[in-house]
C-alpha cells in the first residue's frame, strides 16, 4: 500500500450497511462487493461495523463450533479476493482462540490480516450480555495506513475510560471506532456528546465512528455513522436509518491528521427518529421472515391507525392489509375512520363482522354462565374472536398480523391475551400512549393520512356500550409519566408518590404492572424506542411476592385481568 504524501488525502469509507444476522457467506459476498466498490470511488481503506460477519447480536450461535469453521472460511476468502485489489478493510467478527471467544476486529491488507484488536469492554446490562460469551482483551491495536497510525477500537470501549489513552499512548494518530449500538430516543445526541467527552478526557485525536444501519428482532441500529475532528466537531454524519458508503478524505500535513468538515444539519427531532426506527423495525422484521406481507385489525381508533400508517410506510400499500371487525359496539365514526384512513393509504381494506362468532360463543356459553353477570370475560371473547379471524388471514395468506398494543396498554394488561395481542409483531410495543399521539401528528405533517378525528377523540377499546379508556386508566398524560418512572427509572411507589403524583393512581397502577408481567412475556416481540422495553430489557420472574402490597391495595380487586 502506498504512503500518503502531504498533498494527496488517503479516502476511507464507512460502509453502513445492513447484513443477514448469521449468514456468513451471503456476509462475506457483500463484503467483497462493497470493498470494490468503495475502490472505484477512490477509497483506500473500508470500515465495517461490529460483528460484520455474523450480524449483531449473533447470541447462542456463538455457542455453535460450525459458526467459526466459517468465519475462517470468510476470512480466507476476504484475504484471497481482496489480495490484488489495493484496498485494505477493517471487519468485526466473532474471534476464537484456545483462551475463549473474543469480540474482534481485524485489518485485512494485501491478502493478509495485519491486525487484530480485541474489545476490552463488555457490556453486560440493558439488552447487551457480552459476559455470557466473549471474554475481554486488555491490549490497544494501531496499525498505519498510508503512513497513518490509526488505532482500532470497538463500541463499548469508548463509553469507558482507558482505550482511547492506551490507543493514543501506542501511537494513534487517528481512532477508528466499530459499533452496534441499539437505537433509543436521545441515543444519536447522547453518542455525539460522548465522543466530545472522551476526547476532552482522554486525547484530541480524530474519530471515525462506523455504525450499522439495521434491525435485528426487537433492535433497530440507528446508522447516523460519523467523522470527529481533533476538536470535538461533528465533520460528516451518514443518514439515519439508511444504508450509505460515507467516504472521508484525510489530511497528513506537517505531521498532523486532519479531516475536512461540512456544514451538517441538526440532528432529526425525537419524533422524527422514533418513527423512522419503528419503520426500519417492521420492515427488517418482515423481510427478513420472509412474510409476504402484513395484516392490521383497524378498529378507528389511534393505535391500529398509526400502526397500519408505520407498515405502508415500511412495506408498501401493495402488501399491506386491513381488516375492520365491527360488533355490536362499534361505533359508526371507528367505521367511518378507518375506511378513511385505508382510502388515504391506499391499501386493500376489507370488512368481516365478528357478531355471528360473539354470538356462537355467548351461545355455547349459556349454560355455564348463567346466572351470572356480564363483565370482563365477555369483552374478551370479542377481542379473541378478532385474534381467530385475523390469524386465519394470516394463514391463508402467508402475511404476519401486526398487533396495535402501545406501551402503555400492555404495561398495565390493558389487551387481551391471545385477543388483540395475538400477532407476529408488535409495532407500537414500546410506544407510551402519549408518543403515539405525538407520532400521528408528527406522520400527518408530513403528509395528512390519519382523519384529524382519530387523533381527538377519546380513546376506546370499544367493547361494551359507552366504553373509554380513562374509566379504568389514569389520564395517559398521568399514566405514562408513572409508568415511565417505575419501568424505566426504577423507581417504586413511595418514590413515584414523593414526585408529586396521588397515591391513588401510584397504586392501581403499579398494581396493575407488576400482576401483568405473565401477559407481557406472552407477547409478540416489537421496535424498542427507549432505554427499557418490555423485552430483553426486562428480566422479571413471574412468581413473586414483591409486588404483593399493591395486589393488596383496596385498588387491586376492581381491575380484573383481560
Amino acid at each position: 500500500m502506498k504512503t500518503l504524501d502531504n498533498q494527496q488525502p488517503c479516502r476511507i469509507a464507512i460502509a453502513q450497511i445492513d447484513f443477514a444476522l448469521g449468514d456468513i457467506p451471503v456476509n462475506t459476498q457483500n463484503v467483497i462487493q462493497v470493498a470494490l466498490q468503495a475502490k472505484q470511488q477512490g477509497a483506500s481503506l473500508v470500515v465495517f461495523p461490529e460483528l460484520t460477519l455474523t450480524g449483531y447480536p449473533p447470541e447462542d450461535l456463538l455457542y455453535r463450533p460450525g459458526l467459526y469453521r466459517r468465519i475462517e472460511t470468510a476470512l480466507q476468502q476476504l484475504c484471497d479476493e481482496l489480495k490484488d485489489k489495493d484496498i485494505a478493510i477493517v471487519i468485526g467478527y466473532p474471534h476464537k482462540t484456545a483462551q475463549g471467544i473474543y469480540n474482534a476486529a481485524c485489518v485485512i491488507d494485501q491478502g493478509k490480516i495485519i491486525a487484530n484488536y480485541h474489545k476490552q469492554h463488555l457490556p453486560n446490562y440493558s439488552v447487551f450480555d457480552e459476559k455470557r460469551y466473549f471474554i475481554a482483551g486488555d491490549q490497544p491495536c494501531v496499525f498505519n495506513h498510508q503512513g497513518i497510525p490509526i488505532g482500532l477500537t470497538i463500541c463499548e470501549d469508548l463509553w469507558a475510560q482507558g482505550p482511547l489513552t492506551a490507543t493514543i499512548n501506542a501511537g494513534a494518530e487517528l481512532l477508528i471506532v466499530i459499533n452496534a449500538s441499539p437505537f433509543h430516543l436521545s441515543k444519536a445526541d447522547q453518542r455525539e456528546q460522548m465522543l466530545r467527552a472522551r476526547q476532552q478526557q482522554e486525547g484530541a485525536i480524530p474519530i471515525i465512528y462506523a455504525h450499522w444501519a439495521a434491525s435485528q428482532d426487537e433492535l433497530v441500529f440507528d446508522g447516523g455513522s460519523l467523522v470527529m475532528d481533533a476538536q470535538g466537531n461533528t465533520c460528516q454524519r451518514a443518514k439515519f436509518f439508511s444504508e450509505q458508503m460515507l467516504k472521508v478524505d484525510i489530511y497528513n500535513n506537517d505531521q498532523t491528521i486532519s479531516v475536512a468538515c461540512e456544514q451538517l444539519p441538526p440532528l432529526p427531532s425525537e419524533e422524527a427518529l422514533a418513527y423512522q426506527a419503528l419503520v426500519a423495525g417492521t420492515r427488517g422484521y418482515v423481510h427478513k421472515n420472509h412474510f409476504k406481507g402484513a395484516l392490521i385489525g383497524l378498529s378507528g381508533g389511534i393505535d391500529s391507525a398509526l400502526t397500519l400508517t408505520i407498515a405502508v410506510d415500511a412495506l408498501g400499500k401493495e402488501n399491506v392489509e386491513a381488516v375492520m371487525m365491527p360488533s355490536r359496539y362499534t361505533t359508526q365514526i371507528s367505521l367511518e375512520d378507518a375506511q378513511a384512513l385505508a382510502e388515504n393509504l391506499g391499501v386493500r381494506y376489507r370488512t368481516i363482522s365478528i357478531e355471528p362468532a360473539f354470538q356462537a360463543f355467548l351461545d355455547s356459553l349459556d349454560d355455564a354462565f348463567a346466572g351470572l353477570p356480564v363483565d370482563v370475560t365477555e369483552q374478551n371473547i370479542q377481542a379473541r374472536c378478532r385474534a381467530i379471524i385475523l390469524m386465519a388471514l394470516s394463514n391463508k395468506f402467508g402475511k404476519i398480523v401486526l398487533t396495535t398494543g402501545n406501551k402503555s396498554e400492555i404495561a398495565v394488561g390493558y389487551a387481551t391475551l391471545y385477543g388483540d395481542m395475538a400477532g407476529g409483531y408488535a409495532v407500537l410495543k414500546d410506544v407510551y400512549k402519549t408518543m403515539v399521539y405525538r407520532l400521528a401528528k408528527y406522520r400527518n405533517s408530513l403528509a395528512a393520512v390519519i382523519p384529524q378525528r382519530t387523533i381527538t377523540r377519546a380513546p376506546s377499546a370499544e367493547l361494551a356500550d359507552n366504553q373509554k379508556d380513562e374509566d379504568s386508566l389514569p389520564a395517559y398524560a398521568i399514566l405514562d409519566e408513572i409508568l415511565r418512572l417505575n419501568i424505566e427509572a426504577d423507581q417504586d411507589m413511595e418514590e413515584i408518590i414523593a414526585a408529586g403524583f396521588s397515591e391513588h393512581d401510584v397504586r392501581r397502577t403499579l398494581a396493575l404492572v407488576y400482576r401483568n408481567e405473565y401477559k407481557r412475556q406472552q407477547a409478540a416481540p416489537g421496535v424498542r424506542i427507549t432505554e427499557r422495553a418490555f423485552g430483553k430489557d426486562r428480566r422479571y420472574p413471574l412468581t413473586t411476592q414483591y409486588s404483593r402490597a399493591f395486589k393488596e391495595s383496596l385498588f387491586a380487586a376492581k381491575y380484573h385481568q383481560k
